[in-house]
């Protein structure tokens, strides 16, 4: 179906189904977050019941959006027959609430990872949306619904948190037209933002310390690579909560532009996130691996040794580097072939 029909048949599911389990992904971040809670709300605004579902705990950062309280462990969940994946770009990214999706009478989607190949009945997917919460804005206004406060916290803190505040290459102008919107309609940003960027947690900052500390440079510094491990983060009192964002202070570093950080798990395996300054596509490298996310912002766990990851996301890097340099340099290629050629003087005009 295209996306238009896929929206419609979204939203006569919404209206001919009572309950609802709306699914968040592991490591959740603030647009999973927001885009299923306000979809909650948006549901309990039509009089179905509805609860969200995480496979962890909310991080304590995003404990301030409306709702973050209701939210279940998948141990915990009701588990109604009608499922809601919000920003999951495969079902793997459900981890211990994969059975709940699997069980399900009907399964609907909503996401903007170009990555998503539509595993569920019904599929909403905008991979040129800047966040999933952008796609819930449209929900709203398609269904004729009111974003209220509580609504607005979400949907803009889907937005901000997927596109660096606004500031990342994934920000549309769609996107700041809606953040404007909510603005006019009381939303207090100010508050919000406090919330999100400007409360952290001394752990955090002491963690983030000794990463930076401890970060290493190649290619002539293009490339940043910080690492983690559990013994490190046991020193610090530091929870994966307080390692989230770091790979993005690596990607700060003035001549890196493609960062990598990696942390160890309690399981031994390594979660590698990815950056990129538009000068490699970090998805394709991630998707290698089983990971995902997109051509700026993406990850993947590896289960090889430490000194094994580092090897391979070095090469990946490197190789991805010189790919996109070699089809950047096509594109200016095929760009100069396709210049305008000025017009032939006209027969009365002088040489």
């Amino acid at each position: 179906m295209r996306d238009r029909d896929q929206m419609s048949a979204f939203i006569d599911a919404l209206g001919k189904h009572e309950s609802f389990s709306i699914l968040t992904h592991v490591s959740p971040d603030g647009d999973t977050l927001g885009s299923a809670l306000a979809v909650r709300l948006l549901l309990l605004k039509l009089g179905k019941k509805a609860e969200v579902i995480c496979e962890e705990p909310v991080p304590h950062i995003y404990g301030f959006l409306p709702g973050a309280e209701s939210v279940v462990l998948p141990a915990e969940a009701k588990c109604f027959d009608t499922v809601i994946a919000c920003d999951c770009a495969d079902k793997q990214r459900f981890k211990k609430a994969d059975f709940i999706f699997e069980n399900a009478s009907l399964t609907l989607v909503i996401d903007h990872h170009f990555t998503n190949k539509g595993y569920a009945d019904i599929n909403v997917i905008r991979a040129d949306a800047s966040a999933v919460c952008e796609i819930v804005f449209d929900l709203y206004h398609a269904m004729g619904m009111e974003i209220g406060r509580d609504a607005a916290v979400c949907i803009y803190t889907g937005i901000v948190t997927d596109t660096g505040n606004l500031t990342y290459s994934n920000t549309t102008p769609r996107a700041i037209r809606m953040v404007a919107d909510l603005l006019e309609g009381g939303l207090n940003i100010t508050e919000v933002n406090r919330l999100i960027y400007r409360t952290i947690p001394y752990v955090k900052t002491r963690i983030q310390g000794h990463v930076l500390s401890n970060m290493k440079l190649y290619e002539d510094g293009t490339i940043g690579l910080a690492t983690l491990t559990i013994g490190e983060m046991d020193q610090y009192g530091a929870t994966n909560e307080d390692c989230e964002g770091l790979v993005d202070s690596v990607r700060d570093v003035e001549s890196v532009k493609v960062a990598a950080f990696i942390r160890e798990g309690r399981d031994g395996t390594f979660k590698v996130s990815l950056r990129s300054k538009e000068c490699a596509d970090v998805g394709r490298i991630a998707g290698k691996y089983g990971g995902g996310g997109h051509p700026a912002a993406a990850g993947y766990s590896s289960k090889e040794p430490l000194s094994t990851t580092i090897a391979n996301v070095l090469r990946d890097i490197k190789d991805e580097m010189q790919r996109f340099e070699a089809w950047q340099d096509e594109e200016r290629e095929y760009a100069s072939d396709e210049m305008i050629i000025p017009p032939l003087l006209n027969k009365n005009d002088k040489d």
